[in-house]
């Protein structure tokens, strides 16, 4: 019974830090668009914030294994929260002195943090119970992961997007004073947040302190990855990674200036159903609310999708072959985004917004099917395929610098692109099971 009660416990910590790390993964899409003009920043500048922040998955996944076999995972938990602290901590400098690359490196600390909490939840969260359980388990966890990525936007809107960004011709017509005070306003909205999450991140990694958790056997039985780079499916499931997340991050970065590019604030402003959900999202005075926070609330649906989707597709992976279900949501991904592309106005806004629910299910499917049949060898493929994460890093700076020199909808052939490589992983393994 006390055993139980352990692991209930502990499933009960480590899926809270499952909704921290998505609920901030996505806080960071909603400031680029506040960066991009409070720093006068191209798409292309603003998608290196992107760069910083998944870039620690491709040098920090597999040396995170490494610490985790020496400190242990519990530790490595708590090493990994207060370095997300610290992270957040540098935001506060940041916006005062208004350095771009201090926000940077705040960024990439508190992916690092990131980094090492991803290696050590996810095996934990598989031993809290009986084995033939594991799978279910580990998708209640994902999925209030999931529920952090849909709450992210409204957070984002209300603190972050609420209020109107000066441009830069409008502040050189300030008097010293009042640019001054503008600044310190500036400075302001983005540090209470994340002063926020960071004591908060804090308080969790105290109770860690206090938390009982099961050993996990030897924690690195071996670190030879030579047969894993061999395994083709293995790195043709990598590659699937790392376009996927890069589709999915560069689509979540860019959508709030997506919308603006649209011109909906004013559409939305004057359509009842449409004012009423922006209303009721932002629940305050839709009228004084700037563009970018009436849409910005918008990109709470895509989110939300994506937590939907997860429990239907768990659900349809359970009685269907996982392969085909990620070509089917692969193939509708790529439906609607065609389909935005050759639209305007509300319909180009909810064809983007509906491309979450398909999301949903892409990446565990496809780790799941690129592991399939390692044995012992899972944690190095895991560490591989975690490292290709980085495709968060790289996509959206390509995706902000199509925008840039051409459009969205030249940037969008590139996303269409990432998505028929998921198409094409999910139909070979269709093909790779039946000939097995």
């Amino acid at each position: 019974m006390n055993q139980k009660k352990t692991n209930r416990t502990a499933f009960i910590f480590l899926t809270i830090l499952f909704f921290l790390w998505g609920f901030i993964t996505v806080l960071v899409d909603s400031l680029i668009p506040r960066l991009r003009e409070v720093f006068t920043l191209s798409y292309f500048q603003a998608g290196m914030v992107q760069f910083a922040f998944f870039g620690a998955y491709l040098l920090l996944s597999i040396p995170a294994g490494y610490i985790l076999s020496k400190i242990g995972y519990k530790r490595g938990i708590i090493l990994g929260l207060l370095t997300m602290a610290v992270g957040c901590l540098l935001f506060y400098p940041a916006a005062s002195y208004r350095i771009f690359g201090v926000f940077m490196l705040g960024y990439f600390i508190l992916a690092g943090g990131i980094t090492i909490l991803q290696v050590a939840a996810n095996p934990y969260v598989t031993i809290l119970g009986p084995e033939k359980s594991a799978s279910s388990r580990l998708n209640l966890s994902q999925a209030f992961n999931s529920l952090g990525t849909a709450i992210a936007p409204i957070i984002g809107a209300l603190f972050i997007l609420s209020d109107k960004v000066m441009s830069t011709d409008e502040i050189a017509f300030m008097t010293e004073a009042e640019q001054q005070k503008y600044y310190i306003s500036e400075a302001a909205t983005v540090q209470t947040p994340f002063l926020g999450i960071a004591v908060f991140i804090i308080l969790i990694a105290v109770v860690f302190l206090f938390v009982k958790l099961p050993k996990i056997g030897d924690t690195a039985a071996s670190n030879d990855y030579r047969k894993v780079l061999k395994n083709k499916n293995v790195i043709l499931g990598a590659v699937a990674i790392f376009f996927y997340v890069g589709a999915e991050v560069a689509l979540g970065s860019y959508m709030v200036n997506y919308f603006l590019s649209l011109e909906l604030s004013e559409t939305i402003r004057d359509t009842p159903f449409m004012r009423n959900i922006a209303e009721w999202t932002l629940n305050s005075g839709l009228a004084e609310a700037s563009s970018m926070a009436i849409v910005g609330v918008f990109v709470t649906f895509y989110w939300t999708g994506a937590m939907v989707g997860r429990f239907i597709g768990s659900y349809l992976t359970s009685i269907m072959n996982p392969a085909v279900v990620l070509s089917i949501f692969a193939s509708c991904a790529i439906a609607l985004l065609v389909i935005t592309n050759f639209s305007t106005g509300l319909l180009a806004m909810w064809t983007i917004i509906a491309i979450g629910f398909f999301n949903s299910i892409v990446f565990p499917t496809i780790f799941s099917l690129a592991l399939d049949g390692l044995g012992d060898d899972k944690p190095q493929g895991s560490g591989i395929l975690c490292t290709m994460i980085m495709g968060g890093a790289i996509i959206p700076p390509a995706f902000g610098y199509l925008i840039d020199n051409f459009s969205f909808k030249v940037a969008f052939l590139l996303v269409i692109f990432c998505y028929l490589y998921v198409l094409y992983f999910g139909y070979r393994n269709k093909r790779r099971q039946v000939a097995i």
